[in-house]
């Protein structure tokens, strides 16, 4: 533990979540933290970018499913100084003498690597979600804590009552100490009592946001870390929290911002498609706290005679005589004319195809990389390198599918996804 004048050394955890099946069909090749994420971005950089703005660089990003891609983002993204002693280091499950299983939850993917975490001789861990929009200034989180006494802090979201059975809600009292846990309460159970208390209420707090919502965000006390992962319980929000409660000063640090958690093919959609608003919710034009990404060193994008209407438009696209409403489109993305997309997330394509390859193409039938001639599409996510042929048409005719695979797309909330690296034929209609 540091004394009480000396700097906290801070470990960073990202937990890289599951099989990512809510997010499927984009988790189908990658793992959750690796799905493009607003024209540029994967979704890790946004708690990489939050560790990093507060101060916080050393940081570790466990993960265990197709991880390929993932680990290719992080190096070619996130290289500091030798000064700084700064990394972001991808652990992701491995067989050893003590342990041969799979991680079985998110308590037990920390504790499998606490030989990792012990040799830099951290006296707290911040352990974050890698699949959540937020921008958190971590610094004042952890200032909280230290000034709390606490072992434990847990960020914590207001809501509602309706809201409330999605979350971990947690009873506090006057001091913001939190003094019982409750996993997901059913609609139809009494909960009054567990109300945050007028003291702990900040005045700019609507009226009707009345409980707080564990974030699955916290910082440990490295002892206390140490303590409560010396048993055999595999979860965080569901074992180690509530447990700890019983023995620990568990503290709440209650985040008044936007958060969203995007692990779902809908609120993912919906939170992208938010940035194309005139004031969006998530911000990422702040030059004092940006979000870092890939450097990929592209051309800027060329808008040959076309109309963007509230749309972001990434690095390297060439769009020429089409019209694109509330849309976000990738970093070399290419939409040829007359195409009208409305409600589009296009994430792109990872190269361009030369001369030999579009001939080659052309010799075998197949579209080239991005949206041919003449294509309407609304309501849509288009993986990255799909190949769409002319005059398609997707999601535009009002037919509506079952949520699941259908061969050519997938289809979720009615949402259209093509998957990555998909081919759909010329005049197809979908």
């Amino acid at each position: 533990m540091a004394n009480n004048n000396e700097e906290p050394r801070v470990l960073a955890i990202i937990l890289g979540g599951g099989k990512g099946t809510r997010l499927y069909p984009l988790t189908k090749e990658r793992s959750k933290p690796a799905v493009p994420f607003g024209g540029k971005y994967r979704i890790v950089d946004i708690p990489i970018s939050n560790c990093i703005n507060s101060g916080y660089k050393k940081i570790y990003l466990l993960t265990q499913f197709n991880s390929a891609s993932l680990h290719l983002h992080i190096i070619n993204s996130y290289n500091f100084d030798r000064f700084s002693r700064g990394f972001v280091e991808i652990l992701a499950a491995e067989q050893t003498l003590e342990h041969s299983g799979w991680y079985e939850g998110t308590a037990d993917a920390v504790r499998k690597n606490m030989a990792h975490f012990r040799v830099q001789h951290p006296t707290h861990y911040i352990i974050l979600s890698g699949d959540q929009l937020y921008r958190m200034d971590l610094k004042k989180f952890m200032e909280q804590h230290l000034a709390s006494g606490s072992d434990i802090t847990i960020a914590a979201k207001a809501v509602n009552r309706a809201d409330a059975t999605g979350f971990g809600i947690m009873k506090v009292d006057d001091n913001n100490q939190i003094t019982a846990f409750m996993e997901k309460p059913a609609k139809d159970l009494n909960i009054d009592d567990w109300k945050i208390p007028a003291a702990s209420r900040d005045e700019n707090l609507p009226a009707d946001l009345e409980y707080l919502a564990s974030m699955g965000i916290y910082i440990f006390n490295a002892d206390a870390m140490e303590e409560m992962l010396d048993n055999k319980e595999n979860d965080f929000g569901k074992e180690i929290i509530p447990e700890a409660i019983k023995t620990k000063k568990v503290s709440s640090y209650i985040f008044n911002g936007y958060w969203e958690d995007i692990g779902t093919i809908k609120s993912f959609y919906d939170a992208t498609l938010d940035l194309t608003n005139p004031i969006p919710k998530f911000n990422f034009y702040d030059e004092d706290k940006p979000i870092y990404t890939h450097m990929r060193n592209l051309p800027p994008s060329k808008i040959n005679n076309a109309t963007l209407q509230n749309s972001l438009a990434s690095e390297g696209c060439v769009i020429t005589n089409s019209r694109i409403e509330h849309s976000v489109i990738g970093v070399r993305s290419i939409i040829n004319e007359g195409c009208d997309l409305d409600g589009v997330i296009m994430m792109g394509a990872d190269y361009y195809e030369n001369e030999c390859e579009r001939e080659a193409n052309k010799k075998n039938g197949v579209p080239n990389v991005g949206i041919g001639k003449g294509c309407k599409i609304n309501r849509a996510i288009i993986d990255k390198n799909a190949k769409i042929g002319d005059n398609c048409c997707i999601n535009v005719n009002g037919r509506k599918y079952e949520d699941g695979d259908h061969g050519l797309f997938y289809s979720s909330d009615g949402i259209i996804i093509i998957k990555k690296s998909a081919q759909i034929p010329s005049g197809t209609v979908i």
